[in-house]
């Protein structure tokens, strides 16, 4: 499997620097790659952003399905997307409860100016990052490229503690995008679609 179209695949259309950390790559690899990739007609850049062609999605199907049933894994990721599955809308509800807080019962745009409101909140990120890193360590063992989820987890986690606060629900890097990756991951893998 390509790595660098298979990131990209599951990112959108990105900046070189967000596909070389989505992928774990420096960027003169991860570039170089995308040039490779682009004159097989697989990717392509517009206004600064490499996105998949068709062809390039297409690929990468074949690619992730044949990785799987090479690895005999399809039960394995299966059980653990179902899994997955159980905390999706608890991690949307707390991305909605970090982005708006309620005043006088009435939904308002979080300022982060209640301090002990946004740490309850991130204490309840934290309990589901512990239950979210079972299920990346179970995907990891099925297919070890799934591994680097549970770092980018984590590390967007640790960022958050740390003060940077868009790094929960509101920057590229934050934990709701890497979870959205995983998800979109998890399902081109799978050869299922959103629903």
């Amino acid at each position: 499997m390509n790595q660098v179209l298979h990131t990209l695949r599951c990112l959108g259309f990105a900046e070189l620097a967000r596909v070389a950390d989505a992928a774990g790559l420096d960027e003169a690899d991860t570039e170089s790659e995308l040039i490779d990739l682009a004159v097989d007609g697989l990717v392509r850049r517009e206004l600064g952003a490499w996105g998949p062609t068709e062809a390039g999605r297409a690929r990468d199907a074949r690619q992730a399905a044949a990785e799987l049933e090479t690895a005999g894994a399809g039960p394995e990721v299966g059980a653990a997307y179902e899994q997955f599955l159980v905390l999706n809308p608890e991690l949307l509800d707390l991305c909605s409860a970090w982005q708006l807080r309620p005043v006088d019962g009435v939904p308002v745009a979080n300022d982060h100016r209640d301090p002990a409101y946004d740490a309850r909140v991130l204490e309840l990120f934290g309990d589901l990052d512990q239950r979210a890193q079972v299920v990346c360590g179970r995907l990891a063992a099925a297919l070890p490229r799934f591994g680097r989820y549970r770092r980018r987890l984590g590390a967007a986690l640790d960022r958050a503690r740390g003060g940077a606060l868009e790094e929960l629900a509101d920057s590229l890097t934050s934990y709701h995008v890497v979870w959205f990756q995983l998800h979109e991951d998890l399902l081109v893998t799978l050869g299922r679609t959103r629903g």
